[in-house]
């Protein structure tokens, strides 16, 4: 774990240098345990995929007295329960109108629309973090063969519900949007809805598994 300052008000606690498992877990584990400090002094905590961002009330406490205090902790952290994990199934409609990059997809994979959709189901993938939008799930990691390029030029409006891919991760468009991932199949699954708690469907750390729809 490394401390760094992020402009006046900020820690950046980071975990690793690439996107893996093991080291979001280890993100999950401590941002759920200093959620759960409740410490008056941190306006929020924001997880992502190999780091975590504090920002902290620097009229009641410095940068100084706050990593010292967060390091006097880490001792306590591997102890901490964690809540289990969910698994979400979230059916799609893969490809027709959906899902208007499929064709090149298949052509830039050099696979068939069943073998792209084939290996798309087959992974069970990690909620590496959530973000973008509201409960806009990053998703990982794809089978190295539907590896795609963002868009060159993004679409200025990705409807809701969108799948896309882009490089070694999937996600799902919660909200229509401006948006370069290559859209592959479409889900009426609803992942965030501002009316009723819990907001977002997905937690850091939940396995997802597309299904045919």
């Amino acid at each position: 774990m490394e401390y760094l300052r992020y402009g006046e008000d900020g820690i950046r606690i980071v975990f690793g240098d690439r996107i893996d498992p093991v080291i979001n877990e280890k993100v999950r584990r401590y941002y759920l345990y200093l959620k759960s400090l409740a410490l008056k002094e941190i306006v929020d905590i924001i997880p992502s995929f190999m780091s975590c961002l504090i920002r902290f009330n620097s009229e009641t406490i410095s940068f100084e007295k706050l990593v010292s205090y967060l390091t006097e902790k880490e001792s306590r952290i591997s102890a901490f329960d964690v809540p289990e994990l969910a698994v979400h199934e979230i059916p799609v409609v893969y490809g027709g109108e959906g899902g208007p990059d499929m064709e090149f997809v298949v052509s830039y994979t050099k696979l068939s629309e069943d073998e792209v959709i084939d290996l798309h189901t087959s992974t069970v993938y990690t909620v590496y973090t959530i973000g973008f939008m509201p409960g806009f799930p990053y998703l990982g990691s794809l089978d190295e063969r539907l590896y795609v390029p963002r868009l060159e030029t993004p679409r200025a409006k990705v409807p809701k519900g969108s799948v896309g891919l882009a490089q070694l991760q999937t996600g799902i468009y919660t909200y229509e949007s401006p948006g370069g991932w290559q859209v592959i199949g479409k889900t009426e699954a609803r992942l965030f809805d501002h009316t009723t708690e819990p907001y977002c469907l997905m937690k850091m750390g939940d396995r997802v598994r597309f299904i045919r729809a």
